[in-house]
């Protein structure tokens, strides 16, 4: 293939925003359905039901782009929300917020320990931590949800400045402040440099088992965030939020263009992977598609998602 030519460009277009392409093919789509697809409420609307997973990616995306990854998420989440709710029968609402999110923190402290310092496999431990923390959630709950009582909880997930949701807000603030941790820090080169090149990146002097650990006690703070509003939305506290949780976050964070390769990708790429999953979702209910073909259409991009990502590798290693 000419490297040079229209045609080359075209494909690495295609290959590497998967997830624009996707977007692109439904916002078309939609123009001829004739629903309400194109009104302010459910643009915003899909938005706000997406920001929790686009909260949990910007976490994940680091630890992919270091070369790891994060399944442990949809068990954080759920353990997370519970004890935000539980721990306000002892403490005040802010205080039991902060202890959620730390937990998030430990765990991803925990995660990080075994892969990066005792060099373990990220997708083994951080799956099998995740297992833990469902039976975890499944004994604080006794397999039953835990109803919020709190009106100022529950508005947190649900309330809106100006218009605009919270969770919108939220996940605003942690996008900008992801993306200029990835974007404009040393911390964030660091981590390219990692998932580019372990060793190399060690020679140069960067401090790899720091740096990378970092990375998943990171992504364990943004899923203990994302699991106290998930519980504040919903307004209960549950330990099947979480079941495919970390499958969608992880496919959505790789069709956007970030690779399980290492090194490539970043937060905006991200956040399109993720809105391609939360508009399929808008767009299949407003099709008055079944559950159950929905289930069939989600897998399929999955499968999709995954292959092309196999594809454009093979690819760009031709090409070189």
């Amino acid at each position: 293939m000419n490297r040079t030519g229209t045609g080359f460009s075209l494909y690495r277009m295609v290959t590497k925003q998967k997830a624009f392409i996707f977007i692109v093919v439904m916002l078309v789509g939609m123009l001829f359905a004739g629903t309400e697809f194109y009104t302010a409420y459910n643009l915003l609307d899909m938005l706000n039901s997406t920001s929790i997973l686009l909260i949990l990616s910007f976490g994940v995306t680091m630890t992919i782009i270091s070369g790891g990854c994060d399944l442990s998420i949809g068990g954080i989440l759920v353990v997370s929300g519970i004890l935000a709710i539980k721990l306000q029968a002892v403490m005040p609402m802010g205080l039991a917020i902060l202890f959620a999110i730390a937990f998030g923190v430990a765990v991803g402290f925990v995660n990080g320990f075994l892969v990066v310092h005792q060099r373990t496999e990220p997708f083994i431990i951080t799956l099998g931590m995740g297992l833990l923390l469902t039976g975890v959630a499944q004994q604080l709950t006794n397999a039953h949800p835990v109803p919020a009582t709190n009106p100022e909880f529950m508005m947190i997930g649900n309330g809106s400045v100006l218009g605009v949701p919270n969770l919108v807000i939220i996940m605003a603030l942690c996008f900008a402040a992801s993306f200029w941790l990835m974007r404009y820090t040393q911390f964030g080169r660091n981590l390219y440099a990692i998932g580019g090149d372990y060793d190399v990146a060690r020679y140069s002097g960067i401090n790899v088992v720091r740096t990378k650990w970092l990375a998943f006690v990171i992504s364990g703070g943004a899923a203990g965030l994302a699991g106290v509003l998930l519980s504040s939305k919903l307004n209960t506290g549950s330990a099947i939020y979480g079941e495919l949780t970390a499958l969608v976050v992880n496919c959505g964070v790789v069709v956007g263009g970030t690779s399980f390769a290492g090194g490539i990708g970043g937060i905006p790429q991200s956040a399109l992977g993720l809105l391609v999953f939360g508009m399929l979702d808008n767009v299949m209910n407003m099709l008055r598609i079944t559950s159950y073909y929905q289930i069939l259409l989600k897998g399929a991009v999955i499968v999709a998602i995954i292959w092309l990502d196999c594809f454009a590798q093979k690819r760009r290693r031709e090409f070189v």
